[in-house]
């Protein structure tokens, strides 16, 4: 398993944190996602032999937000 932290732009409230959290779950191979609002974050636990970082920070746009790898 690997980790990641995204960092996500346009979130506002915890509806906002409830549809990151959903975008990023429903994904195969995610294991565990933690959003955290006041710092823009989400840390996601996956299978990398199932999951790219690419597509994970794609599910995050299609849920109509901002998002990239921390470096």
């Amino acid at each position: 398993m690997e980790k990641v932290t995204l960092t996500v732009k346009g979130m506002n409230c915890e509806h906002c944190v409830s549809k990151v959290e959903t975008a990023l779950q429903n994904q195969n191979g995610v294991a565990k996602v933690k959003v955290n609002l006041k710092k823009g974050i989400a840390k996601v636990k996956y299978d990398e032999t199932l999951q790219t970082i690419d597509r994970l920070v794609s599910e995050v746009k299609a849920a109509g937000y901002e998002a990239e790898a921390v470096k």
